[in-house]
């Protein structure tokens, strides 16, 4: 059996964002919303009447890189919970509000599911040391 200290943390790490990514991502599709189209509601309600070059630049810690930002957009378009301004600006409507509520209602079970069988400080102490490594390579 390996050592646990001698297993490589950027694998494992690895293993761990894609397997949450790829967990998150079909839960909150499965709600009726893609992760970037759910990031462009929460965004526009923190400020709404911003353009999609802004959204993008803001959004890029929460994307990744294959996501296509103008095509959800579109689609949030096409059902109505955006709108778009002369000037390019994506606003929320009413709907779009709704529809993020809807979502967001459902994030405790998503992240319950995650932290399942993982004691808080297990998990506190994971945090910490994945905060640790990326000071250490920083």
């Amino acid at each position: 059996m390996t050592d646990p200290v001698a297993e490589p943390a950027a694998y494992w790490t690895g293993v761990a964002h894609r397997a949450l990514i790829a967990f998150t991502r079909a839960r909150e599709a499965e709600l009726g919303l893609t992760h970037p189209q759910f990031c462009l509601l929460r965004a526009l309600t923190e400020r709404d009447a911003r353009t999609l070059p802004d959204l993008t630049r803001d959004l890029r810690a929460h994307l990744l890189t294959t996501d296509d930002l103008a095509a959800e957009a579109e689609a949030l378009l096409d059902r109505r919970l955006i709108t778009v301004d002369g000037h390019g600006r994506l606003r929320i409507t009413p709907a779009g509000h709704t529809a993020r509520d809807e979502q967001s209602r459902h994030l405790p079970e998503i992240t319950a599911r995650i932290h399942a069988g993982i004691p808080d400080a297990d998990y506190d102490a994971a945090l910490t040391v994945l905060r640790q490594i990326i000071t250490n390579v920083s």
